[in-house]
């Protein structure tokens, strides 16, 4: 499989590794993904113009990739002030809090019930359904919105995601393209799903306890007021997601019956969801559709029963605040998002035929590239596969390059019993990286439900991830 690389390859891995070297720096990158869209741009149209309105069309391009979850973090957050404001949050709560006494179990107790609804229904409705009931318990205790974060980020987009035993997309979409069975898929990634999972997790909550315990601030920058501030979130901010800093929850009267209906009533109207959801076989934008409509409707009841005559009007500013928090969110997110989109499809539907004959995108062809320059053997082909699948996880989907890893895998494979190992690390690789544990714009729902900023919660899940994918490599040297 010989792909020619052209000057938009090495100017987009350039481009690549300088936004890696500034978010390291944990400066902004806006200016630097606008340079670099429009370079590419201007190799692709060799025109000054096309360049410059590839910046916009861009821009257009990610907001229309991201626009779903724009909309269920907004929604979310406009039903969860009002069950703030209303105290229905509180009353809806305080069973769990019986259980979840401590941040230790916290950490734990978040992460396991994410990974488990993620194995039915994907993450992404996961974080939804997880983190509206379970957060301003976890803040109550002590665990800081972060933490909260992080172990759904590792637990959902990272074990349940890259393993994806009962949907069962990623095994099958590798096992085709490497040429074998997906049940030998997914017994190989048994092991190394358990390695990745465990390494990552424990890596990530021994970090968090250490500065927990040194007594240091555990914050993340202020996604709220929209400034990078390093002040750290009070806990009411925090359950809030959506209140600027320092500010008091507004309450809103409601009669303790009332509440403690609505308490009842909600998380049933999600339980629901989740019966639906398995007896219907929704996964993916069909159960966050589910939610979003679920949230919206407990949004308009709630605000009726506490605002009475002015529920309508209530309800538009509810949502008001809701789609100014969520784009305010995505706001930094859209820019860096554009250019990595242009890694994939994005650059050839905003540019015409910019690429050579046979390119399966620019990030495809790099870790084509990067295969064809390493022997093929075992060991050396576990490590390539880790790194080409880091590679094409670049792009923020997770899922667009591992029927490319597939086939890479089924090169590399030295014999019938290792290519099964090569296709599940790849896969592994590739999910852990992009499918939201390391690229910011992917791991924004978790991010936005706990207040956090991505960007930050991308850096703390750096080492957690890069550890594990190491020991995992090794690992899976010995099982081939």
């Amino acid at each position: 499989m010989n792909i020619q690389l052209t000057a938009l390859h090495y100017v987009y891995l350039a481009f690549i590794v300088l936004i890696i070297a500034v978010m390291i720096r944990r400066r902004d990158t806006t200016i630097i993904c606008v340079a670099g869209i429009m370079t590419i741009g201007l190799l692709a149209t060799e025109t000054l113009s096309g360049s410059v309105a590839g910046i916009f069309s861009s821009f257009i391009y990610a907001t229309k990739e991201l626009l779903s979850t724009i909309f269920i973090i907004s929604i979310i957050v406009a039903m969860s002030r009002v069950l703030i404001r209303t105290g229905i949050n509180g009353v809806m709560v305080t069973p769990v809090t019986r259980f979840i006494r401590s941040p230790q179990v916290a950490y734990w107790g978040i992460g396991l019930i994410m990974m488990v609804v993620s194995l039915f229904f994907w993450p992404s409705p996961a974080v939804a359904l997880v983190g509206a009931v379970l957060l301003p318990v976890a803040v109550r205790v002590g665990l800081p919105p972060i933490g909260a974060a992080i172990a759904m980020n590792l637990f959902g987009h990272g074990i349940a995601l890259s393993g994806d035993y009962i949907i069962q997309g990623a095994p099958k979409l590798t096992a085709d393209a490497a040429g074998i069975p997906v049940t030998s898929v997914m017994t190989a990634s048994i092991p190394l799903v358990i390695v990745m999972g465990t390494v990552s997790t424990l890596t990530a909550f021994w970090m968090l306890r250490k500065e927990m315990k040194s007594g240091s601030p555990v914050h993340s920058p202020n996604v709220i007021s929209g400034t990078l501030s390093s002040e750290p979130s009070s806990s009411s901010e925090a359950v809030s997601t959506s209140l600027p800093a320092n500010q008091p929850v507004q309450r809103q009267a409601m009669s303790p019956r009332l509440q403690k209906a609505f308490a009842l009533l909600i998380p049933l109207l999600f339980a629901v969801d989740v019966i639906l959801m398995f007896i219907l076989k929704l996964q993916g934008g069909d159960a966050t559709a589910l939610i979003g409509g679920t949230a919206v409707v407990i949004l308009i009841g709630v605000t009726l029963a506490a605002h009475r005559h002015a529920g309508p009007e209530e309800t538009t500013n509810y949502l008001i605040e809701g789609f100014q928090f969520g784009f305010k969110v995505f706001g930094p997110v859209i820019p860096i998002a554009a250019f990595f989109y242009l890694g994939d499809a994005a650059i050839t539907e905003l540019f015409i035929n910019p690429l050579p004959e046979g390119s399966h995108g620019i990030v495809n062809d790099l870790g084509v590239a990067l295969a064809g320059l390493v022997p093929l053997n075992d060991t050396v082909g576990a490590i390539t596969m880790t790194v080409t699948g880091a590679v094409t996880g670049m792009d923020g989907s997770g899922f667009s390059g591992i029927s490319l890893v597939g086939s890479i895998a089924s090169m590399f494979a030295g014999s019938a019993d290792s290519a099964p190992v090569l296709t599940a690390l790849g896969q592994v690789a590739a999910i852990w990286v992009g499918g939201g544990t390391l690229i910011p714009w992917a791991l924004i729902p978790a991010a936005a439900i706990c207040g956090v900023n991505p960007f930050e919660l991308a850096r703390r899940n750096l080492k957690p991830v890069l550890l594990g994918l190491t020991v995992t490599t090794i690992v899976a040297i010995f099982l081939i």
